[in-house]
């Protein structure tokens, strides 16, 4: 991975577009449904990036393309400038906006029409219900936080109310009941019971695996593995999940009865007869 995704902030804060034209006014535009406060100028200026946080240049002369990079880079500002990756510091991706959920793609300015490719199949899969369950989820925050201290127990409530009936609500259209569905299941008991999910990993390549598998790496606590797993399919769980080496059946059962969901990718025969003989819950995938 070149370049790191990152969201900035602009709410209320200073953005500098240099240029003018059509491809600068998008730009511009895009900064204000960010909340930004931008400013558009044709000729470039230091002072102009006083307070600024951001900066793009489109469709003006290169020298002073070249000067709002140096200017902007010397400060620390995050500089964009329209099909010129050298005078960049940050790259802008095809967005999908599902406010507040929003998916960005890029190939780090290798194929930039095959990202837009990518998007258009990404926009299909995610109707702006979805930006609903989002707002939904938020508005709810306080409440969920309250009743579920523990960040692992609260992504299970919530991994269960975003995937199920909530979603399904949501998506039919009735916004008020999956409310109530929410409530319902933020005022549940916490799932505490540990499992382990036995996952086979097939031949290798990440492509292999089934969905199911992909899902479950998306929500694991813990992924144990076999040194010879390759690198792009452990690359498919969470980022945030433990990883660690197998070490034996006494430590599948030690993390599932911590509570853990628990994927073990590649797992070794006898492993699912010893975890049940333990009473810990097993499914093969």
């Amino acid at each position: 991975m070149r370049f790191l995704p990152v969201f900035l902030d602009l709410q209320g804060r200073q953005a500098l577009v240099l240029g003018g034209g059509e491809v600068a006014e998008r730009k511009a535009d895009a900064l204000r449904r960010a909340g930004a406060v931008v400013r558009i100028e044709p000729v470039f200026h230091p002072d102009m990036l006083q307070g600024c946080v951001v900066a793009i240049g489109a469709d003006a002369e290169e020298a002073e393309l070249v000067k709002l990079s140096v200017a902007a880079q010397a400060r620390g500002i995050p500089v964009n400038v329209v099909d010129n990756p050298p005078l960049c510091s940050f790259i802008t991706p095809s967005v999908i906006d599902r406010d507040p959920l929003v998916v960005a793609v890029s190939t780090g300015g290798a194929a930039p029409v095959l990202a837009r490719m990518v998007r258009a199949q990404i926009e299909g899969m995610l109707p702006p219900a979805w930006g609903r369950l989002a707002q939904l989820a938020d508005s709810l925050k306080a409440e969920i936080r309250t009743a579920f201290p523990d960040v692992v127990q609260r992504r299970r409530m919530l991994e269960r109310a975003l995937g199920g009936t909530v979603a399904a609500l949501v998506f039919g259209g009735d916004d008020q009941a999956a409310r109530t569905a929410f409530l319902t299941e933020i005022a549940g008991s916490p799932d505490r019971e540990g499992i382990v999910y036995l996952v086979d990993a097939g031949p290798g390549p990440p492509d292999m695996l089934t969905l199911r598998a992909h899902r479950l790496m998306g929500e694991a606590d813990v992924l144990v593995h076999d040194a010879h797993i390759p690198g792009p399919v452990l690359d498919m769980a969470r980022r945030d999940a433990e990883r660690m080496v197998a070490g034996g059946v006494d430590r599948l059962i030690s993390l599932a009865r911590e509570g853990r969901k628990v994927v073990r990718l590649g797992p070794h025969p006898g492993e699912a007869e010893a975890l049940r003989a333990a009473g810990i819950r097993v499914e093969l995938v």
